[in-house]
């Protein structure tokens, strides 16, 4: 059997990635306890370039926001944003009126489409204890004919996600959290199907095989992922948290990107004394031109700068928020509320 492994190099980030998705932002910011208000205690913010501050400095950045960390209101289109808060809070604000608070391993997906503004910040719950936040955003293309779809988000509530859990005859476990692509275990067990993504997703179409998986392994555990549903689709690995991993018996050489088979199954064994995550992007690629500047993904130089115009005349429907990155109140529970609906969604009990 040949080696499914086509391709490996070390991890960048974000991530790049491979049609029809474009990168992954991975964000592991060990925040300390609150300054009371939510944000981050004063001395902590000396030294920094405040309102740009990626420096990773004690642990953490404070992105574009300051003192309560995130990225405050800012401009897309012509793709989505899939965001999976596996730790922390998430504050969400954008230009439909919709508004969120989620974490604790919830995942908001949003169709920028036709243009949307929205501000995500990262608010510290506890004044008493640290305020870890473990973050992966991916963006995820959307087809010409779809660029200009309707904005909307969707929230994908902790509980209503699959998890399949495998357990090796060590006793070491394997979780994969199924966010998008039905999920088929190789071992035993019944399909695994998470909840729809919005409705202009390329993700939404029955024909593309877009998975999205985070596979957490346990020192020693192993798992074995199934092959792809359509033999046209571009898979990607991406081994960033641990310190060893095998991929179909092959040694990691530090953190890297693996691109493989979609027709094979990968087996994957954790060889470190730490936990280890792999996260797994898939789908039949759009093969459609990509012209991308900043915030806009489009697929002429004539459609970015049309994009422009646009934001620069509409505002994407403007900001109807008193400040570019509003937080919810101190102990405020997750929650959604959707344009036009004065009524809360909440996740439902686990």
């Amino acid at each position: 059997m040949s080696n499914p492994i086509r391709a490996r190099k070390p991890l960048s980030s974000p991530w790049p990635a491979a049609d029809p998705f474009l990168f992954c932002a991975f964000h592991l910011d060990a925040y300390p306890a609150s300054d009371g208000a939510q944000g981050v205690p004063r001395h902590h913010l000396r030294g920094r370039d405040l309102g740009s501050d990626f420096s990773g400095r004690d642990g953490f950045s404070l992105y574009h926001g300051a003192p309560i960390p995130g990225f405050p209101a800012h401009p897309h289109r012509g793709f989505e944003t899939v965001t999976v808060a596996k730790t922390g809070l998430v504050d969400h604000a954008d230009s439909l009126g919709a508004t969120a608070r989620y974490g604790q391993g919830d995942v908001q997906w949003l169709t920028a489409g036709g243009g949307v503004m929205h501000s995500e910040m990262f608010p510290l719950a506890s004044a008493n204890a640290d305020n870890p936040l473990d973050l992966y955003q991916i963006w995820l293309n959307l087809p010409p004919e779809d660029k200009m779809a309707p904005a909307a988000f969707k929230m994908l509530w902790s509980p209503t996600i699959p998890h399949y859990r495998h357990r090796n005859a060590t006793g070491a476990t394997a979780t994969v959290t199924v966010v998008a692509g039905a999920y088929t275990p190789v071992e035993q067990g019944p399909e695994l199907v998470p909840p729809a993504p919005p409705p202009s997703s390329w993700a939404a179409r029955p024909d593309t095989d877009v998975a999205i998986w985070l596979v957490i392994l346990e020192p020693g555990a192993s798992i074995t992922l199934p092959a792809a549903r359509d033999v046209r689709s571009l898979r990607t690995l991406y081994f960033h948290y641990g310190t060893q991993i095998r991929v179909n018996g092959v040694p990691s050489q530090g953190q890297e990107l693996y691109e493989v088979d979609a027709a094979s199954t990968i087996e994957l064994h954790n060889d470190g004394a730490d936990e280890a995550r792999v996260m797994l992007l898939q789908g039949v690629p759009i093969r459609a031109p990509v012209a991308a500047m900043g915030p806009f993904v489009m697929n002429t130089e004539q459609e970015l700068w049309q994009a422009r115009v646009d934001f620069g005349r509409t505002q994407f429907g403007g900001w109807p928020w008193p400040e570019p990155g509003p937080v919810h109140a101190p102990g405020q529970q997750r929650f959604a509320r959707y344009p036009g609906s004065s009524e809360a969604d909440y996740p439902p009990a686990s």
